[in-house]
Formats: C-alpha cells, sequence, structure tokens
C-alpha cells in the first residue's frame, strides 16, 4: 500500500532550507535507533547542487551519526520531491542505501516541516527549534493523517534543551571506564 499522489511542497528554496532541524516525531524505522533522543538534522548545499546530510542522535549518553546525500528526484521538476544516499555501515561504507525524502508542508518562514515518502512507512515531524506549537503539530499530525498515514505510529522524540552536554568528554573511552564500573 502506498501513494504516489502525495501533495508536496512546490518550489522549495533550497538555500533556505538548509540548516539544522530538529526531530520532533517521527515513525520507528529500522534505520534510526529506537531510544534515541535530541535527533536532529544538519543540511548543507554541495557545490553539484546536492545536500549533504547529517543526521545525529543520541542514545544513552552517546552520539551517534551518518552521512549523506540528497538530491531532486527530477531536477526539471517544481516538486520537493528529493532522494537520499547513505553509504552503510558508518565505519565501513561500502554498500548505498537509498530512500525517498518529500516535503509534504513546509512554514512559508521554514520554520517547521513534514517529511513523508510514498510508501506512508516513514514520516517525520522537523523544526528548526527544539520543540514545536502544539497547535501546530496537531495540524502536521492531521494533514499526514488525511494523506493517508498512521500517525498513531508517531513517536516523538525527546529534545532537551543542551545534547551536546551527554556526549561522553574522553571521546571513545567510555567503554573502558563502563568496564570497570566507573
Amino acid at each position: 500500500m502506498g501513494k504516489e499522489d502525495l501533495q508536496v511542497v512546490k518550489g522549495l528554496n533550497l538555500e533556505r532550507y538548509v540548516g539544522v532541524w530538529y526531530e520532533i516525531a517521527s515513525m520507528p524505522s529500522f534505520f534510526q535507533p529506537k531510544n534515541g533522543s535530541n535527533t536532529r538534522a544538519t543540511y548543507s548545499l554541495n557545490k553539484d547542487s546536492t545536500v549533504h546530510v547529517l543526521n545525529e542522535t543520541f542514545v544513552d549518553g552517546k552520539k551517534s551519526s551518518i552521512e549523506g546525500s540528497a538530491y531532486k528526484v527530477d531536477p526539471k521538476s517544481d516538486d520537493a520531491k528529493f532522494k537520499v544516499k547513505f553509504m552503510v555501515p558508518p565505519f565501513l561504507p561500502i554498500i548505498p542505501v537509498y530512500g525517498n525524502y518529500w516535503v509534504l508542508l513546509l512554514d512559508e518562514d521554514y520554520q517547521w516541516a513534514l517529511i513523508g515518502e510514498p510508501s506512508l512507512k516513514y514520516l517525520w515531524v522537523l523544526c528548526r527549534q527544539r520543540q514545536l506549537d502544539a497547535e501546530i503539530y496537531s495540524r502536521l499530525l492531521e494533514h499526514a493523517r488525511q494523506e493517508g498515514y498512521d500517525v498513531g505510529r508517531l513517536h516523538k522524540t525527546t529534545q532537551n534543551d543542551d545534547p551536546e552536554t551527554e556526549v561522553p568528554k574522553d571521546k571513545g573511552f567510555w567503554w573502558i571506564k563502563a568496564l570497570l564500573g566507573k
């Protein structure tokens, strides 16, 4: 089951869209940690008109990330339909994995966005701030529901004020300390 005719944003301005986006909610997926918090995506323009993608999340106080790229499905179209490509596993990137990234709704000031894809399996609510107004969130969910998404599957993402304080300061030796009980 899917919906190839999802309504998407027209005329997305990539220069305005790039930057940091915080995940407010998402549908659980095999490619994202189930207990991640402070999840965010940082987008920047590449010289070849593709978009560099850096997805980061925190799991048990440790930052996890993956980098990839995004490009328009049809460069001649005005539709905000992108493909994203990540190379996995992150420590030895040899296998390309592709996904759809369709901008379904976007605030006129580029402060929040609803991202989906035609299988209706994946959905993200993104915001420039760590929190999103409850009324706006409800409107986005209602739009997704009308498009055919099972919004009951959405999981709210915990966003703290300063997630960087959760990163172990010993740069990778945290596991040795854990073994020693410290």
